[in-house]
């Protein structure tokens, strides 16, 4: 019977979803009709609005991206790299193949989205190799259904964002946020479970998409340098001692900002971590420099769609479509039930600005004083925000483009085994919020 809806998911998407640029083209066509029709703004200013919001983005943009590129070159480190090739062969059978898969996933998801996704499709290759009668898109699906946790994690931009940042009047740290006993056991309980619920979703063994091998070869070969260095410019890009220097003192000042900060954590500090810990583990700059370039070339989708969705969340913040959307959710909740449906209507938001800074940007100056006005601590009213965000991503095809573009495959191939992972993780999400804190 599971089977039998696996399928039907599986088909329904490949049929039906566009590519995910065209996705936030007609999610922009949505949007705009719209705040015209239930709004009292116009078709121009509603245009004016969209090219407004347009570049609005920038900056968290540019954060995004460095996480998603330091958390890639961190993953093709050959330390890393050995460490995910010696784990992929406790994976014997297909099953054991697409659990270890979405649980690797996940845990490298939580200590970094970029990291996890990247790590979740270079793993998933891995195991692959190991075991092929596995179908390749679930063990893919499995990599990408670990992302769901990780708004709940150390890369968590909206938990960062209000640990460091008052502008809506409060400042709530991470203790209360990430490592607070509500948001730790539906993090435990997902991690746990996911890769049970995925194996479920396995087709039958003459169903299973077999990997092309040509999918598999090792991308980090043709980057690898093969030349002895003859020129002194050449010797000193080739000179371990460079990177170890530069990465000392990137973590003594890692060191730093956690006393002075009291152990909390922002953006821009995950970002330099993870820069820093990727030049140390290279050894060399030209050996990071070379995964840079890497790394780089699976940006390009997500710096593209970008700033749609950041002129989409112009249009839905500017025209009031964003606040009507979430007063909508509020009207009906009450102090219990609040958590609940701020995550259901954070879940709706992020489908069309799935962009956690962005989203906060709007939801946050309604939530949180709605919240407060129940009873609900701005601790859980921002987690439920942050879950709602990490949620559709099962669905909101976006945040898979780099794990695709390593894995070779489109987001029809991996989508349809989302969306049943999406109603599981909901059930679980939603329960917490609604039973702790």
């Amino acid at each position: 019977m599971f089977q039998q809806l696996t399928k039907f998911s599986v088909r329904l998407v490949q049929r039906f979803l566009p590519d995910p640029f065209l996705f936030a083209v007609l999610l922009t066509f949505v949007v705009y009709f719209l705040g015209v029709f239930a709004t009292d703004t116009g078709p121009v200013k509603m245009i004016r609005y969209w090219g407004e919001g347009f570049w609005g983005l920038l900056e968290f943009t540019m954060q995004m991206v460095l996480i998603l590129v330091t958390g890639h070159v961190l993953a093709q480190a050959p330390f890393i790299r050995r460490g995910l090739k010696r784990f992929a062969g406790v994976a014997k059978k297909p099953g054991q193949a697409v659990m270890l898969t979405t649980w690797v996933g996940a845990v490298a998801s939580w200590i970094n989205w970029g990291f996890g996704l990247v790590v979740g499709a270079l793993f998933a290759k891995e195991v692959a190799k190991r075991v092929p009668r596995a179908d390749y898109r679930l063990l893919v699906a499995g990599a990408y259904a670990g992302f769901i946790v990780w708004h709940s994690g150390l890369s968590g931009s909206i938990p960062l964002k209000i640990a460091t940042d008052d502008s809506f009047g409060v400042l709530v740290p991470t203790s209360e946020t990430i490592f607070a006993g509500f948001t730790l056991i539906p993090v435990i309980v997902l991690i746990f479970t996911l890769p049970l619920f995925v194996r479920w979703m396995q087709p039958k063994e003459s169903e299973r998409v077999q990997v092309d091998p040509s999918l598999l070869e090792d991308e980090t070969a043709s980057s690898a340098i093969r030349e002895t260095p003859a020129t002194p410019a050449e010797k000193l890009e080739m000179y371990p001692w460079i990177s170890r220097l530069i990465g000392g003192m990137g973590l003594v000042y890692i060191l730093l900002f956690v006393a002075d900060n009291g152990g909390q954590l922002d953006l821009n500090i995950v970002n330099f971590s993870f820069l820093m810990l990727g030049i140390l583990l290279h050894q060399t700059p030209r050996h990071y420099l070379n995964a840079l370039g890497d790394a780089v070339k699976k940006t390009g989708g997500i710096i593209l769609q970008f700033p749609f969705y950041a002129g989409i969340m112009g249009m839905m913040a500017l025209s009031g479509l964003g606040e009507q959307i979430s007063r909508l959710f509020i009207s009906v909740a009450d102090g219990t039930t609040f958590p609940l449906f701020a995550f259901l209507s954070a879940g709706l938001f992020n489908l069309f600005v799935p962009s956690g800074g962005g989203q906060w940007a709007v939801q946050g100056t309604i939530m949180l004083p709605a919240g407060e006005a129940l009873g609900v601590t701005p601790s859980k009213t921002t987690m439920a925000v942050a879950w709602g965000d990490a949620w559709t991503n099962m669905i909101q095809p976006f945040w898979a483009l780099p794990l695709l573009a390593i894995a070779k495959l489109s987001a029809r191939d991996i989508m349809g085994f989302c969306l049943l992972i999406l109603f599981y993780s909901g059930f679980i999400i939603g329960t917490g919020l609604l039973l702790l804190g």
